[in-house]
Protein backbone atom coordinates (compact mmCIF):
# COMPACT_ATOMS: atom_id res chain seq x y z
CA UNK A 1 0.00 0.00 0.00
CA UNK A 2 2.90 2.33 0.71
CA UNK A 3 5.98 2.93 -1.39
CA UNK A 4 8.57 2.76 1.38
CA UNK A 5 8.98 0.97 4.68
CA UNK A 6 9.68 4.32 6.32
CA UNK A 7 6.28 5.70 5.31
CA UNK A 8 4.59 2.47 6.41
CA UNK A 9 6.32 2.65 9.80
CA UNK A 10 5.25 6.26 10.25
CA UNK A 11 1.69 5.41 9.27
CA UNK A 12 1.62 2.55 11.77
CA UNK A 13 2.75 4.92 14.53
CA UNK A 14 0.01 7.43 13.73
CA UNK A 15 -2.59 4.70 13.37
CA UNK A 16 -1.84 3.30 16.84
CA UNK A 17 -1.65 6.79 18.33
CA UNK A 18 -5.02 7.73 16.85
CA UNK A 19 -6.74 4.51 17.91
CA UNK A 20 -5.48 4.70 21.49
CA UNK A 21 -6.32 8.40 21.82
CA UNK A 22 -9.85 8.07 20.47
CA UNK A 23 -10.37 4.85 22.47
CA UNK A 24 -9.51 6.71 25.68
CA UNK A 25 -11.70 9.66 24.74
CA UNK A 26 -14.75 7.49 24.09
CA UNK A 27 -14.16 5.66 27.37
CA UNK A 28 -14.32 9.06 29.14
CA UNK A 29 -17.63 9.77 27.39
CA UNK A 30 -18.96 6.60 28.99
CA UNK A 31 -17.57 7.48 32.41
CA UNK A 32 -19.70 10.63 32.27
CA UNK A 33 -22.71 8.76 30.90
CA UNK A 34 -22.89 6.05 33.57
CA UNK A 35 -21.79 8.05 36.63
CA UNK A 36 -25.45 8.79 37.38
CA UNK A 37 -26.03 5.08 38.07
CA UNK A 38 -23.64 5.28 41.04
CA UNK A 39 -24.98 8.67 42.13
CA UNK A 40 -28.67 7.77 42.27
CA UNK A 41 -28.70 6.28 45.79
CA UNK A 42 -27.10 9.46 47.20
CA UNK A 43 -29.40 11.71 45.18
CA UNK A 44 -32.45 9.94 46.60
CA UNK A 45 -31.22 10.34 50.17
CA UNK A 46 -29.85 13.87 49.88
CA UNK A 47 -32.43 15.49 47.60
CA UNK A 48 -35.45 13.28 48.13
CA UNK A 49 -35.67 12.48 44.43
CA UNK A 50 -37.99 9.56 43.67
CA UNK A 51 -37.11 6.62 41.46
CA UNK A 52 -39.78 7.74 39.00
CA UNK A 53 -38.00 11.12 38.64
CA UNK A 54 -34.66 9.40 38.23
CA UNK A 55 -36.28 7.20 35.62
CA UNK A 56 -37.38 10.28 33.70
CA UNK A 57 -33.75 11.47 33.71
CA UNK A 58 -32.63 8.16 32.23
CA UNK A 59 -35.41 8.05 29.63
CA UNK A 60 -35.00 11.60 28.35
CA UNK A 61 -31.23 11.26 28.30
CA UNK A 62 -31.45 8.04 26.28
CA UNK A 63 -33.95 9.39 23.76
CA UNK A 64 -32.05 12.64 23.22
CA UNK A 65 -28.80 10.70 22.93
CA UNK A 66 -30.28 8.53 20.18
CA UNK A 67 -31.54 11.56 18.26
CA UNK A 68 -28.23 13.35 18.73
CA UNK A 69 -26.17 10.39 17.56
CA UNK A 70 -28.29 10.12 14.42
CA UNK A 71 -28.28 13.88 13.68
CA UNK A 72 -24.59 14.33 14.40
CA UNK A 73 -23.84 11.60 11.90
CA UNK A 74 -24.75 14.19 9.25
CA UNK A 75 -23.42 17.30 11.02
CA UNK A 76 -19.95 15.94 11.78
CA UNK A 77 -18.95 15.92 8.12
CA UNK A 78 -18.84 19.72 8.19
CA UNK A 79 -16.24 19.86 10.98
CA UNK A 80 -12.90 18.37 11.90
CA UNK A 81 -13.51 15.17 13.82
CA UNK A 82 -10.99 15.94 16.57
CA UNK A 83 -12.62 19.32 17.22
CA UNK A 84 -16.02 17.67 17.35
CA UNK A 85 -14.86 15.05 19.88
CA UNK A 86 -13.11 17.64 22.04
CA UNK A 87 -16.16 19.92 21.94
CA UNK A 88 -18.43 17.05 22.96
CA UNK A 89 -16.19 16.19 25.91
CA UNK A 90 -16.09 19.79 27.12
CA UNK A 91 -19.87 20.25 26.87
CA UNK A 92 -20.36 17.00 28.79
CA UNK A 93 -17.89 18.22 31.41
CA UNK A 94 -19.71 21.54 31.82
CA UNK A 95 -23.05 19.73 32.12
CA UNK A 96 -21.60 17.43 34.78
CA UNK A 97 -20.23 20.39 36.74
CA UNK A 98 -23.57 22.19 36.70
CA UNK A 99 -25.46 18.99 37.49
CA UNK A 100 -23.19 18.33 40.45
CA UNK A 101 -23.87 21.78 41.89
CA UNK A 102 -27.65 21.60 41.31
CA UNK A 103 -30.32 20.53 43.77
CA UNK A 104 -33.54 21.29 41.83
CA UNK A 105 -35.10 18.41 39.91
CA UNK A 106 -36.25 20.63 37.04
CA UNK A 107 -32.82 22.21 36.53
CA UNK A 108 -31.07 18.87 36.81
CA UNK A 109 -33.46 17.37 34.28
CA UNK A 110 -32.74 20.09 31.71
CA UNK A 111 -28.98 19.79 32.22
CA UNK A 112 -29.11 16.01 31.84
CA UNK A 113 -31.05 16.35 28.57
CA UNK A 114 -28.40 18.75 27.22
CA UNK A 115 -25.80 16.27 28.41
CA UNK A 116 -27.57 13.56 26.39
CA UNK A 117 -27.17 15.63 23.25
CA UNK A 118 -23.46 16.22 23.96
CA UNK A 119 -22.97 12.48 24.53
CA UNK A 120 -24.25 11.95 20.99
CA UNK A 121 -21.22 13.90 19.76
CA UNK A 122 -18.89 11.07 20.77
CA UNK A 123 -19.53 8.22 18.35
CA UNK A 124 -20.14 9.90 14.93
CA UNK A 125 -16.75 11.68 14.64
CA UNK A 126 -14.94 8.48 15.60
CA UNK A 127 -16.94 6.50 13.05
CA UNK A 128 -15.87 9.04 10.44
CA UNK A 129 -12.23 9.41 11.54
CA UNK A 130 -11.09 5.82 12.10
CA UNK A 131 -11.70 4.51 8.54
CA UNK A 132 -9.13 7.07 7.39
CA UNK A 133 -6.53 5.31 9.54
CA UNK A 134 -7.55 1.65 9.14
CA UNK A 135 -7.49 -0.17 5.82
CA UNK A 136 -10.83 -1.72 4.82
CA UNK A 137 -9.47 -5.27 5.17
CA UNK A 138 -8.69 -4.67 8.88
CA UNK A 139 -11.55 -2.35 9.80
CA UNK A 140 -13.90 -4.95 11.33
CA UNK A 141 -11.21 -6.56 13.49
CA UNK A 142 -9.62 -3.36 14.76
CA UNK A 143 -12.94 -1.62 15.31
CA UNK A 144 -14.14 -4.57 17.41
CA UNK A 145 -11.19 -4.06 19.74
CA UNK A 146 -11.71 -0.30 19.69
CA UNK A 147 -15.33 -0.86 20.73
CA UNK A 148 -14.17 -2.18 24.10
CA UNK A 149 -13.74 1.49 25.05
CA UNK A 150 -17.34 1.79 26.23
CA UNK A 151 -16.99 -1.35 28.37
CA UNK A 152 -13.82 0.04 29.93
CA UNK A 153 -15.46 3.41 30.65
CA UNK A 154 -18.49 1.80 32.28
CA UNK A 155 -16.35 -0.58 34.35
CA UNK A 156 -14.08 2.27 35.47
CA UNK A 157 -16.91 4.39 36.91
CA UNK A 158 -18.61 1.34 38.43
CA UNK A 159 -15.43 0.23 40.18
CA UNK A 160 -14.28 3.61 41.47
CA UNK A 161 -17.65 5.37 41.67
CA UNK A 162 -18.52 3.74 44.98
CA UNK A 163 -15.42 5.21 46.60
CA UNK A 164 -16.13 8.66 45.13
CA UNK A 165 -19.68 8.41 46.46
CA UNK A 166 -18.37 7.96 50.02
CA UNK A 167 -17.05 11.53 49.69
CA UNK A 168 -20.45 12.73 48.45
CA UNK A 169 -22.46 11.85 45.36
CA UNK A 170 -21.62 15.19 43.74
CA UNK A 171 -18.01 14.05 43.35
CA UNK A 172 -19.25 11.50 40.83
CA UNK A 173 -19.88 14.47 38.53
CA UNK A 174 -17.02 16.79 39.50
CA UNK A 175 -14.14 14.32 39.12
CA UNK A 176 -15.20 12.96 35.68
CA UNK A 177 -15.63 16.57 34.51
CA UNK A 178 -12.00 17.36 35.29
CA UNK A 179 -10.88 14.15 33.59
CA UNK A 180 -12.95 15.02 30.50
CA UNK A 181 -11.52 18.52 30.15
CA UNK A 182 -7.95 17.23 30.48
CA UNK A 183 -8.74 14.48 27.94
CA UNK A 184 -10.22 17.00 25.48
CA UNK A 185 -7.12 19.21 25.63
CA UNK A 186 -4.68 16.30 25.29
CA UNK A 187 -6.75 14.72 22.53
CA UNK A 188 -6.70 17.89 20.47
CA UNK A 189 -2.90 17.69 20.31
CA UNK A 190 -2.69 13.93 19.80
CA UNK A 191 -4.94 13.15 16.85
CA UNK A 192 -5.37 14.35 13.29
CA UNK A 193 -8.32 13.61 11.07
CA UNK A 194 -6.51 12.13 8.07
CA UNK A 195 -3.08 10.76 7.12
CA UNK A 196 -2.58 13.69 4.74
CA UNK A 197 -2.79 16.03 7.77
CA UNK A 198 0.59 14.68 8.90
CA UNK A 199 2.15 14.37 5.46
CA UNK A 200 1.20 10.75 4.79
CA UNK A 201 -0.63 9.30 1.76
CA UNK A 202 -4.30 8.51 2.16
CA UNK A 203 -5.38 4.88 2.38
CA UNK A 204 -5.82 3.54 -1.13
CA UNK A 205 -9.05 1.81 -2.08
CA UNK A 206 -9.81 -0.04 -5.27
CA UNK A 207 -11.81 1.33 -8.15
CA UNK A 208 -14.61 -1.14 -7.42
CA UNK A 209 -14.93 0.28 -3.92
CA UNK A 210 -15.09 3.85 -5.23
CA UNK A 211 -17.73 2.89 -7.78
CA UNK A 212 -19.64 1.08 -5.07
CA UNK A 213 -19.60 4.13 -2.82
CA UNK A 214 -20.79 6.41 -5.62
CA UNK A 215 -23.53 3.96 -6.48
CA UNK A 216 -24.47 3.58 -2.85
CA UNK A 217 -24.83 7.30 -2.29
CA UNK A 218 -26.50 8.36 -5.52
CA UNK A 219 -28.22 5.49 -7.28
CA UNK A 220 -31.99 5.16 -7.38
CA UNK A 221 -31.35 1.43 -7.72
CA UNK A 222 -29.58 1.48 -4.35
CA UNK A 223 -32.51 3.22 -2.64
CA UNK A 224 -34.84 0.59 -4.07
CA UNK A 225 -32.48 -2.12 -2.86
CA UNK A 226 -32.42 -0.69 0.69
CA UNK A 227 -36.21 -0.42 0.79
CA UNK A 228 -36.49 -4.09 -0.14
CA UNK A 229 -33.72 -5.46 2.06
CA UNK A 230 -34.44 -3.31 5.13
CA UNK A 231 -37.83 -1.66 5.37
CA UNK A 232 -39.81 -4.38 3.58
CA UNK A 233 -37.88 -7.22 5.16
CA UNK A 234 -39.95 -8.84 7.94
CA UNK A 235 -36.85 -10.34 9.57
CA UNK A 236 -35.26 -6.90 9.97
CA UNK A 237 -38.42 -5.67 11.69
CA UNK A 238 -38.51 -8.69 13.98
CA UNK A 239 -34.88 -8.20 15.01
CA UNK A 240 -35.39 -4.44 15.41
CA UNK A 241 -38.29 -4.95 17.82
CA UNK A 242 -36.32 -7.60 19.73
CA UNK A 243 -33.42 -5.16 20.07
CA UNK A 244 -35.65 -2.96 22.23
CA UNK A 245 -36.14 -5.79 24.73
CA UNK A 246 -32.42 -6.63 24.77
CA UNK A 247 -31.53 -3.02 25.56
CA UNK A 248 -34.16 -2.84 28.28
CA UNK A 249 -32.39 -5.63 30.16
CA UNK A 250 -28.97 -4.13 29.58
CA UNK A 251 -29.92 -0.59 30.66
CA UNK A 252 -32.05 -1.76 33.60
CA UNK A 253 -29.13 -3.66 35.15
CA UNK A 254 -26.45 -1.14 34.21
CA UNK A 255 -28.39 1.98 35.29
CA UNK A 256 -30.35 0.63 38.25
CA UNK A 257 -28.02 -2.16 39.36
CA UNK A 258 -26.04 -0.22 41.99
CA UNK A 259 -29.23 1.19 43.57
CA UNK A 260 -31.01 -2.18 43.43
CA UNK A 261 -28.13 -4.03 45.10
CA UNK A 262 -27.75 -1.37 47.77
CA UNK A 263 -31.44 -1.20 48.68
CA UNK A 264 -32.64 -4.74 47.98
CA UNK A 265 -29.54 -6.76 48.84
CA UNK A 266 -28.23 -4.36 51.50
CA UNK A 267 -24.79 -4.07 49.91
CA UNK A 268 -22.32 -1.23 50.29
CA UNK A 269 -22.38 0.93 47.15
CA UNK A 270 -18.74 0.18 46.33
CA UNK A 271 -19.45 -3.57 46.44
CA UNK A 272 -22.54 -3.06 44.29
CA UNK A 273 -20.38 -1.23 41.76
CA UNK A 274 -17.99 -4.17 41.58
CA UNK A 275 -20.87 -6.56 40.94
CA UNK A 276 -22.31 -4.50 38.09
CA UNK A 277 -18.79 -4.11 36.70
CA UNK A 278 -18.54 -7.91 36.66
CA UNK A 279 -21.82 -7.95 34.69
CA UNK A 280 -20.20 -5.62 32.14
CA UNK A 281 -16.95 -7.58 31.92
CA UNK A 282 -18.75 -10.90 31.47
CA UNK A 283 -20.72 -9.23 28.70
CA UNK A 284 -17.51 -8.55 26.77
CA UNK A 285 -16.63 -12.24 27.05
CA UNK A 286 -20.16 -13.15 25.97
CA UNK A 287 -19.77 -11.05 22.82
CA UNK A 288 -16.72 -13.05 21.75
CA UNK A 289 -18.16 -16.46 22.71
CA UNK A 290 -21.56 -15.97 21.06
CA UNK A 291 -19.89 -14.82 17.86
CA UNK A 292 -17.67 -17.90 17.84
CA UNK A 293 -20.45 -20.39 18.57
CA UNK A 294 -22.67 -18.83 15.90
CA UNK A 295 -20.07 -19.45 13.20
CA UNK A 296 -18.93 -22.81 14.60
CA UNK A 297 -22.23 -24.55 15.28
CA UNK A 298 -25.09 -22.44 13.86
CA UNK A 299 -23.76 -21.72 10.35
CA UNK A 300 -23.86 -17.98 10.97
CA UNK A 301 -27.58 -17.96 11.89
CA UNK A 302 -27.36 -15.36 14.63
CA UNK A 303 -31.09 -15.02 15.45
CA UNK A 304 -31.13 -18.62 16.69
CA UNK A 305 -28.30 -17.99 19.13
CA UNK A 306 -29.93 -14.70 20.17
CA UNK A 307 -33.24 -16.42 20.98
CA UNK A 308 -31.47 -19.06 23.07
CA UNK A 309 -29.27 -16.48 24.82
CA UNK A 310 -32.25 -14.25 25.70
CA UNK A 311 -34.07 -17.24 27.15
CA UNK A 312 -31.04 -18.05 29.28
CA UNK A 313 -30.69 -14.40 30.32
CA UNK A 314 -34.29 -14.46 31.57
CA UNK A 315 -33.56 -17.68 33.45
CA UNK A 316 -30.51 -16.23 35.20
CA UNK A 317 -32.42 -13.07 36.14
CA UNK A 318 -35.13 -15.35 37.52
CA UNK A 319 -32.51 -17.09 39.68
CA UNK A 320 -31.26 -13.70 40.86
CA UNK A 321 -34.87 -12.75 41.66
CA UNK A 322 -35.18 -15.79 43.94
CA UNK A 323 -31.84 -15.47 45.76
CA UNK A 324 -32.52 -12.50 48.04
CA UNK A 325 -31.34 -14.46 51.07
CA UNK A 326 -28.59 -16.29 49.22
CA UNK A 327 -24.91 -15.44 49.40
CA UNK A 328 -23.38 -12.53 47.54
CA UNK A 329 -21.46 -15.05 45.43
CA UNK A 330 -24.67 -16.65 44.13
CA UNK A 331 -26.12 -13.25 43.22
CA UNK A 332 -22.84 -12.31 41.54
CA UNK A 333 -22.79 -15.48 39.45
CA UNK A 334 -26.38 -14.87 38.35
CA UNK A 335 -25.50 -11.34 37.19
CA UNK A 336 -22.35 -12.56 35.43
CA UNK A 337 -24.30 -15.23 33.56
CA UNK A 338 -27.05 -12.76 32.62
CA UNK A 339 -24.50 -10.21 31.35
CA UNK A 340 -22.81 -12.92 29.29
CA UNK A 341 -26.09 -13.71 27.53
CA UNK A 342 -27.41 -10.15 27.18
CA UNK A 343 -24.27 -8.67 25.62
CA UNK A 344 -23.80 -11.71 23.41
CA UNK A 345 -27.32 -11.17 22.08
CA UNK A 346 -26.82 -7.44 21.61
CA UNK A 347 -23.67 -7.98 19.56
CA UNK A 348 -25.11 -10.80 17.46
CA UNK A 349 -28.16 -8.73 16.57
CA UNK A 350 -25.91 -6.28 14.74
CA UNK A 351 -24.14 -9.12 12.94
CA UNK A 352 -27.42 -10.81 12.04
CA UNK A 353 -28.86 -7.58 10.66
CA UNK A 354 -25.76 -7.02 8.51
CA UNK A 355 -25.96 -10.59 7.16
CA UNK A 356 -29.67 -10.43 6.39
CA UNK A 357 -29.63 -6.95 4.86
CA UNK A 358 -26.37 -7.69 2.94
CA UNK A 359 -23.28 -5.54 3.01
CA UNK A 360 -24.81 -2.93 0.73
CA UNK A 361 -27.62 -2.10 3.16
CA UNK A 362 -25.89 -3.03 6.43
CA UNK A 363 -25.30 0.54 7.62
CA UNK A 364 -28.92 1.57 7.06
CA UNK A 365 -30.23 -1.61 8.67
CA UNK A 366 -28.04 -1.20 11.74
CA UNK A 367 -29.11 2.43 12.11
CA UNK A 368 -32.75 1.41 11.92
CA UNK A 369 -32.34 -1.38 14.47
CA UNK A 370 -30.31 0.96 16.71
CA UNK A 371 -33.20 3.42 16.99
CA UNK A 372 -35.28 0.70 18.64
CA UNK A 373 -32.47 0.12 21.12
CA UNK A 374 -32.41 3.77 22.16
CA UNK A 375 -36.18 3.63 22.66
CA UNK A 376 -35.63 1.02 25.36
CA UNK A 377 -34.96 3.79 27.91
CA UNK A 378 -38.70 4.50 27.98
CA UNK A 379 -39.14 1.14 29.72
CA UNK A 380 -35.79 0.81 31.52
CA UNK A 381 -35.95 4.40 32.73
CA UNK A 382 -39.26 6.00 33.65
CA UNK A 383 -41.42 2.83 33.65
CA UNK A 384 -38.90 0.91 35.73
CA UNK A 385 -38.69 3.80 38.20
CA UNK A 386 -42.47 4.10 38.51
CA UNK A 387 -42.93 0.37 39.05
CA UNK A 388 -40.18 0.28 41.68
CA UNK A 389 -41.62 3.28 43.53
CA UNK A 390 -45.08 1.76 43.66
CA UNK A 391 -44.48 -1.99 43.94
CA UNK A 392 -40.84 -2.46 44.99
CA UNK A 393 -37.76 -4.14 43.55
CA UNK A 394 -39.20 -7.64 43.32
CA UNK A 395 -41.88 -6.47 40.92
CA UNK A 396 -39.32 -4.54 38.86
CA UNK A 397 -37.13 -7.60 38.49
CA UNK A 398 -40.22 -9.59 37.57
CA UNK A 399 -40.79 -7.03 34.82
CA UNK A 400 -37.25 -7.64 33.58
CA UNK A 401 -37.89 -11.39 33.40
CA UNK A 402 -41.07 -10.75 31.42
CA UNK A 403 -39.23 -8.41 29.02
CA UNK A 404 -36.50 -10.99 28.49
CA UNK A 405 -38.98 -13.76 27.68
CA UNK A 406 -40.93 -11.55 25.27
CA UNK A 407 -37.64 -10.65 23.57
CA UNK A 408 -36.78 -14.34 23.21
CA UNK A 409 -40.22 -15.08 21.72
CA UNK A 410 -39.89 -12.22 19.24
CA UNK A 411 -36.43 -13.43 18.21
CA UNK A 412 -37.78 -16.94 17.67
CA UNK A 413 -39.85 -15.60 14.76
CA UNK A 414 -36.54 -14.94 12.98
CA UNK A 415 -35.36 -18.52 13.60
CA UNK A 416 -35.43 -19.37 9.87
CA UNK A 417 -33.72 -16.16 8.79
CA UNK A 418 -30.71 -16.79 6.58
CA UNK A 419 -27.80 -14.59 5.63
CA UNK A 420 -28.48 -13.37 2.10
CA UNK A 421 -24.77 -13.10 1.51
CA UNK A 422 -21.77 -10.87 1.81
CA UNK A 423 -22.23 -9.89 -1.79
CA UNK A 424 -18.97 -8.82 -3.38
CA UNK A 425 -18.30 -5.32 -4.54
CA UNK A 426 -17.48 -6.58 -8.01
CA UNK A 427 -21.01 -7.91 -8.55
CA UNK A 428 -22.84 -4.86 -7.25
Amino acid sequence: MFSTSEVAKKFKYWQIRTMISTWAAYAVFFVMRKNIAMAMPGMQTDLGISKAQLGIFLTLHGIVYGISRFANGFIVHKFMARNFIACGLIICAVCNFIFGFSSTVFVMGIIWVIHGWAQGMGWPPNARLLPHWIVPEELATKMSWWNTSHCFGAVAILLFGGYLATLGWRNLFFVPSVIAIVTAVVLWFLIYDTPSSVGLPEIAVGENYKKFQDKKEQSAEYRKFVKKQVFRNPYIWIIAVSNLFVYVLRFAILDWGPTLLKEWKGMHLSHAGWMVAAFEISGAIGIIFCGWITDKYFSGKGPRVCAIAMTLASFFIFLFWNTISASVLVSLLCLIAAGFCIYGTQSLILVAVSNIATKRAAAVANGFVGIWGYGATIISGVLFGLVTDKFGWRTSIGLMIFVGLVGAIVLSFAWKAKATGYDSLETE
